[in-house]
Parts: C-alpha cells; structure tokens; sequence
C-alpha cells in the first residue's frame, strides 16, 4: 500500500463502489439460477466452486463460459440465447433470496457519507437485477447513482463506467476511489486514472487480490472510510 504521505487518495471526494462480492455475497444466488437454468436445458449442476471462477464480467460472459463446461463453441452460440433467457428468469425469480451483506457494509457506508463522500454503485450486473438487489437490502438510497453492465456501451475493465461517475459528479478522476474485489475494479480505474481500493474476499475469478494492481487492500468497507478520512485529514 502506498504511504500517508504520497497516496493518490489525498482529495477524494466520491466513492465508486461495486456490488458482487465487495457489498454483497451474491454467490448463493448465481449458484441458484444457473444450476435451474441447466436443468431446463437438461444438463447436470455445476459446483458453487465452478461458478465462482467465472462470475465477474457480465451475465453474457458468465453463461457463455457455464455452456462451455458441457459444449464446444458452435454449441455454446447454438444454445446461448434460451440459456440466457432461462437463467434471466431464474435470477429475477430469487434475485436476492440468498444473498448476504458483508461486514460493514452499510457502516462503511454511513462513515463515507459521514466524510462528505458521493457515491456511486457501478457493476457489471444488468441493471434489471442490480437495482432490485439493492433496494431489497437497504442499499439503495446511499448511491446518487447505479450503473449495471447493460447501462452503458461498455462495462469493467473498459473505463466508461467510471469515467460516466465522473462526469456525473463534475469531479476528476483523481478525487474518485474505485472500491471492488477484483481486477475488473483495479483495471478499469486504472485505465480511468481514479484510485482503487480492494477487498481480500469476494470473487476475482480464483487469482489473489495480492496479485491485482491496486493502492491498497481494505478488510471492509470501513476500513476503506477511514482510510480516506485519514488521507484527506493529511491533504489538509
């Protein structure tokens, strides 16, 4: 991690934060819909362990690589569009019935708030089950505002997204962290030229975090707030 006294997260004044698996255990969900959508095609589960690598990059990607378990390409593009439709459905059947929030979530959430920091949710999750989730969990009125991976032309580790929050809020991409738990994140606010924080759990397609670029690693989201009120006390 960078020192107190030439860290780039000196003058943050907004906060990008992602959603699975930095604000919410949303794995128990994704194990649920794409094991349902495999029955409907007549194919055998797969492990939560398998899902795991593969969560990340959008639902398109996610069910491309799951059909790629049982077919090869021409197969996987024969099938994609029923199987994306099927599990669609699924997710917004249970979208949130088995999901979890992390630990200090929503305090990390008051003390960033508490700090005087704007907030933005972007995830590569379609915004049709983003937006639910968080309301469902009490999230929802702490983000100006929520971009899903269909919000925009393109989505993590592409720059847009965070670029778009910065717009948004009239700010330089040096006064906005980034804050997530994988290279997605880290890549996407590096191409932006926004900090990023990390979180040791979560998904990151089986890699260490230790292994991502980032300016440094945060137990939780509270940890993280009072790393940037430390740093901007310092700024100032």
């Amino acid at each position: 991690m960078t020192t107190a006294a030439s860290t780039p997260l000196r003058g943050v004044q907004a906060a990008i934060i992602d959603l699975d698996g930095t604000m919410l255990h949303t794995m128990p969900d994704f194990h649920v819909a794409i094991n349902r959508m495999l029955a409907e095609i007549g194919m055998q589960p797969l492990a939560v362990e398998q899902i795991e690598l593969m969560v990340g990059k959008g639902s398109e990607h996610l069910i491309r690589l799951v059909l790629g378990v049982y077919f090869d390409a021409a197969g996987v593009e024969q099938r994609f569009t029923a199987a994306m439709a099927a599990y669609q459905r699924h997710y917004l059947d249970i979208n949130g019935d088995h999901s979890t929030l992390y630990p200090d979530v929503a305090a990390g959430l008051d003390a960033l708030k508490a700090h005087g920091l704007r907030l933005a949710c972007v995830t590569n999750k379609p915004i049709a089950f983003a937006q639910p989730l968080l309301e469902q969990k009490g999230l929802a009125g702490y983000f100006e505002v929520v971009y899903g991976g269909d919000s925009l032309a393109q989505k993590k580790p592409h720059p847009l997204p965070l670029l778009q929050v910065c717009r948004d809020f009239a700010l330089a991409p040096a006064q906005v962290v980034a804050i997530g738990d994988s290279s997605n994140d880290a890549q996407a606010a590096r191409a932006a030229g926004c900090p990023v924080l990390t979180v040791p759990y979560g998904y990151n397609h089986g890699e260490s975090i230790h292994d991502t670029d980032s300016d440094g690693i945060v137990d939780t989201l509270l940890h993280a707030a009072d790393l940037i009120r430390l740093h901007n006390q310092i700024a100032n």
